[in-house]
C-alpha cells in the first residue's frame, strides 16, 4: 500500500473507521476516500456502483455497520440483520467487480458460539450456538466473512476478514438506548457524578467477563494487518485479557470521580458469560496493544467530556 494509493474507508465517522482515519493520514497516506451515509447509502446497490465507477479505490476498510448494545439488539433484530447484510454484500461485490486489490473487512467477536471455550479462537466459528440477544447481527457479520472468503476462492481476490474484540475510544456512541456497555457506563457515572445521585444502576450481576480494545490501538492492526496478512482465514483483533462488569464499572467510577454506589439490576440480562479472544494468531504476525484499560479509559472520558461542549451528548 504506497502513500498515494486510493484508499476507502467506509464507516469514516464511526468509533472504527474514523480511528483507521486518523492512523492513516498520521502514517502520511494522502489519497484517502470516505462519504457520509446522506452523501452515500451503502445500504442501496446502485450507488454504491456508481461511487466505485467514480472514485475506483485500490484498497478498502469497510467499517461501515449498524451496531449497538444490548438494547439496540433486541429492540431492532431485523434492522441489524438487513442493513448489515446490505452494506457488506454491495460493498464486497463491488470490491470484486471494480477490481480492488485489497479489501479488510470488520466482523465482531459476537460471531462465536454463546458458550464456547476460551479465549475465542479463529476456528471456534460456527461451532455451536449463538447468543440470542445479538444473533441476528451476528449471522450478517458471519455471512460477511464468508462471502470474503468465498469470493477469494472462486474469483481469486485479497479480502481479508478481522474479529475486533469490544471496543471504546473517540467517536464512541453514549447514547443510553443503543450504546454498548463501556460508554454507557461512562455517562450514567459522569451523569450521576453532575446530579449527586447516591447510585449508579447497572445492568446484570456484574459477574460477565469482557475485553476492551482502545479503538485507536485496533485501527493500528488493520493498517498492520492490510499490509502485512493476506489469508482466507480471519484474524482476531484484541488484547487477550478481560476483567469482569463489576471490575470495569470500579475503574469508570474511579476516573469519572464519582463517590456514590454500584447497584446491580440482576433482572436485566449479563448476555455472554466470557468473551475473551485468542491473540496467538495477530501476535505471531508482528502485532500487540499496546494502550492498557485504566489509561484508555481516561482517554475515552476526556474525549466524552470534550464532544459534550460541541457535539450535544
Amino acid at each position: 500500500m504506497k502513500k498515494n494509493s486510493k484508499i476507502y474507508v467506509a464507516g469514516h465517522r464511526g468509533l472504527v473507521g474514523s480511528a483507521i482515519l486518523r492512523n492513516l493520514q498520521t502514517e502520511g497516506y494522502n489519497n484517502l476516500v470516505f462519504r457520509t451515509s446522506k452523501e452515500l447509502d451503502l445500504r442501496e446497490k446502485n450507488q454504491v456502483n456508481v461511487f466505485f465507477e467514480e472514485e475506483r479505490p485500490e484498497y478498502i476498510f469497510l467499517a461501515a455497520a449498524k451496531v449497538g448494545g444490548i438494547v439496540a439488539n433486541n429492540e431492532y433484530p431485523a434492522d441489524f440483520i438487513r442493513d448489515n447484510l446490505l452494506i457488506q454484500t454491495n460493498v464486497i461485490d463491488a470490491a470484486y467487480r471494480y477490481e480492488v486489490k485489497k479489501l479488510l473487512f470488520l466482523g465482531s467477536t459476537c460471531i462465536y458460539p454463546k458458550l464456547a471455550s476460551q479465549p475465542l479462537k479463529e476456528e471456534y466459528l460456527l461451532s455451536g450456538e449463538l447468543e440470542p440477544t445479538n444473533e441476528p447481527y451476528a449471522i450478517a457479520k458471519i455471512a460477511g466473512i464468508k462471502m470474503c472468503q468465498a469470493y477469494n476462492r472462486q474469483y481469486g481476490t485479497n479480502f481479508i476478514s478481522v474479529m475486533p474484540t469490544n471496543l471504546y475510544g473517540p467517536e464512541d456512541n453514549f447514547d443510553l438506548h443503543t450504546s454498548h456497555v463501556l460508554p454507557a457506563l461512562i455517562r450514567k457515572f459522569h451523569e450521576a457524578k453532575e446530579i449527586e445521585s447516591p447510585y449508579v444502576e447497572v445492568w446484570g450481576t456484574g459477574t460477565p467477563l469482557r475485553e476492551f480494545l482502545y479503538s485507536e490501538d485496533l485501527a493500528d492492526a488493520c493498517v498492520y494487518l492490510i499490509k502485512n496478512y493476506s489469508g482466507n482465514e480471519m484474524v482476531n483483533i484484541g488484547v487477550g485479557q478481560d476483567l469482569s462488569i463489576k471490575e470495569l464499572a470500579e475503574k469508570i467510577k474511579k476516573v469519572v470521580g464519582y463517590n456514590g454506589e454500584i447497584k446491580f439490576d440482576t433482572t436485566k440480562p449479563d448476555g455472554t458469560p466470557r468473551k475473551l479472544v485468542d491473540v496467538t494468531k495477530l501476535n505471531s504476525l508482528g502485532w500487540k496493544a499496546t494502550t492498557p484499560i485504566d489509561e484508555g479509559l481516561k482517554k475515552a472520558y476526556q474525549w466524552f467530556l470534550e464532544s459534550k461542549l460541541t457535539k450535544n451528548i
